[in-house]
């Protein structure tokens, strides 16, 4: 019998997903409890969670849990190496595949290429992991199948020296956001914060939304909740703009040039509340 999927987490759009969650396809294991986590997305991990003599046996893992009763996106090797090819051709024929996260992605055209390999619609996100991809980025948000674009943050930092802090990244993450809006893509997703639960990932949180980044990678389930927490509208937020509305809706007067943008963070705080049932959280 197929693991029991987060019934909210399973309704929720990927383009509003907030949290997601990479499972090792090292070992099957890691499968369900992922799937029944919190985590708004589950991607089976093929890449950097699995050495390159267990790859064909990752693959055949995947497979066979999405052709059993389970969904998820999978995140795929990278274009320029040895495996790409082959876990698009699995891949393509796996009933439960989500969409596929693409490692290693610099160029526009290896999104594309990766689309078309698989089934028609099938989304592709892009996983931007170097100094030449975030160059690119604009580019990539654009190209046909590209559907989110996220961070590879520690292969940046080790591609240009960068440290994790905040200030050292802001060019990076400042460059996937600019490029997701001029795509017409939801909000980029930040990497993940290796090891980090609590008040300090809540702490991360805030600089990933602080940069207008609307998701973040996790390597461990417990780490779901609190980031779908931190990348939601506050309780003073939601406060703030159900008096707005109500106001807007009783026939409040326009009263300067800062009325209608607030009316707009207004309705789409509504609506985010509406999609992540925090109206009666």
């Amino acid at each position: 019998m197929a693991p029991f999927r987060n019934s909210r987490a399973a309704a929720l759009p990927a383009k509003l997903s907030r949290s997601w969650l990479l499972a090792s396809a090292a070992d099957e294991a890691h499968f369900a409890p992922a799937l029944a986590s919190e985590a708004d997305s589950v991607v089976f991990d093929m890449e950097d969670a699995v050495p390159a003599e267990g790859k064909a046996e990752a693959r055949e893992r995947v497979v066979e849990a999405l052709s059993t009763g389970m969904t998820a996106w999978v995140r795929v090797n990278g274009i320029e190496t040895d495996y790409w090819a082959d876990d698009l051709a699995a891949l393509s024929k796996a009933p439960g595949l989500r969409g596929v996260m693409l490692a290693m992605t610099e160029k526009p055209e290896q999104v594309t290429h990766t689309a078309m390999r698989l089934q028609a619609g099938t989304p592709v996100l892009a996983l931007v992991e170097s100094a030449l991809g975030i160059e690119n980025a604009t580019a990539i948000a654009s190209a046909p199948g590209t559907f989110r674009l996220a961070f590879g943050v520690g292969d940046f930092r080790r591609d240009t020296g960068a440290s994790d802090d905040p200030m050292a990244l802001a060019y990076a993450r400042s460059k996937l956001v600019v490029a997701s809006r001029v795509g017409q893509l939801p909000g980029p997703i930040d990497g993940p914060t290796p090891g980090t639960l609590g008040e300090k990932l809540l702490d991360a949180c805030k600089v990933t939304a602080s940069m207008g980044m609307t998701g973040k990678l996790c390597l461990m389930p417990e780490a779901a909740d609190t980031i779908n927490k931190g990348l939601s509208p506050s309780e003073s937020e939601i406060v703030w703009a159900h008096e707005l509305l109500e106001a807007h809706a009783a026939g409040a007067v326009v009263g300067d040039g800062s009325y209608l943008p607030r009316l707009a963070r207004a309705q789409k705080i509504s609506s985010l509340a509406d999609s992540y049932g925090l109206w009666n959280a």
